[in-house]
């Protein structure tokens, strides 16, 4: 009996995180659909203004400036990432890993809001210093302490996935004169690389996630992505979908389409972000190594 009562238990906890998750897209869904209704959703995914007092909601430069953050904050923190996890796994001691590993994952518990005030009054000022004609609000500074917030993740991750190699893998490859760089490159990193690029698609998935680093370090402005110049669009500020949401959440006298429209965008960031996700997992599962 008491173990019949365990297994209700864990069942009912299971189907409550289930039912959360429905009820978060039903509602997010049921909301867009309002505004679908007032809006084409031509217009919404095609369109390249967003200006609430113009009633101005399209979405792509939304989209364009997560996927700009996200690109950049990759860039930064997925060679980082792999990198301190090769480290950790391969060549740090016990007594090492035993404190730079706990020391990399406080980064994860500084509050984000802070790493946004320390891009915008500290970061900002510090790239200037090189030259770099940064507005005060631009996207450079915010996607650089983007990128920094998720390394303890990919980092983490990835060795953990590093460490679940056999040492008998290891040990092969030093028995034919292999060298550590080599082992770690071209054994340990194959062999643990569903793991690593799983840590990459939820670093990626928290990156895209991200709110308070880019409302406040990016300031309030959206722009299409101008391909004619590059650096201009880190130079100057953006807005990512997040921080519209936080926007028009935070404003007084927003109704009507510019309210519905948070929930058009949050569906939309759900949506990118579970196929993000299911993506990881059918890679994870496609390239995954079992050991005997």
């Amino acid at each position: 009996m008491r173990e019949r009562i365990y297994r209700y238990v864990l069942f009912a906890c299971a189907l409550l995180s289930i039912f959360v998750t429905i009820s978060i897209v039903v509602l997010l869904a049921k909301d867009a659909i309002d505004f679908f209704g007032l809006v084409s959703p031509v217009e919404f995914f095609t369109g390249t203004e967003f200006l609430l007092p113009r009633n101005q909601v399209g979405v792509l430069p939304l989209v364009s400036g997560t996927l700009l953050v996200t690109v950049i904050a990759a860039a930064i923190a997925l060679p980082v990432g792999v990198a301190a996890a090769v480290y950790l796994s391969e060549y740090a001691s016990e007594r090492a890993r035993s404190v730079l590993k706990p020391s990399l994952e406080i980064l994860a518990g500084i509050p984000t809001v802070v790493y946004g005030i320390f891009a915008l009054v500290y970061v900002t000022p510090f790239l200037r210093v090189f030259g770099l004609p940064l507005n005060t609000f631009n996207v450079l500074s915010a996607s650089l302490m983007v990128g920094i917030m998720i390394i303890p993740m990919v980092s983490s991750l990835s060795e953990d996935a590093m460490s679940a190699v056999p040492d008998s893998l290891r040990q092969a490859a030093y028995g034919m004169g292999a060298t550590k760089y080599e082992v770690s490159t071209g054994v340990v990193i194959p062999a643990a690389l569903s793991g690593i690029f799983s840590s990459f698609i939820l670093a990626l998935s928290r990156a895209i996630g991200e709110t308070m680093i880019v409302a406040v370090a990016m300031g309030s402005r959206s722009r299409m992505i101008d391909f004619a110049n590059p650096l201009q669009n880190l130079w100057q500020g953006n807005q990512p979908m997040t921080a519209a949401m936080v926007q028009i959440n935070g404003a007084d006298n927003v109704s009507g389409i510019g309210f519905k429209s948070m929930f058009a965008i949050g569906l939309t960031l759900f949506v990118i972000t579970f196929l993000m996700n299911l993506a990881s997992n059918r890679i994870a599962a496609r390239y995954r190594e079992e050991y005997n």
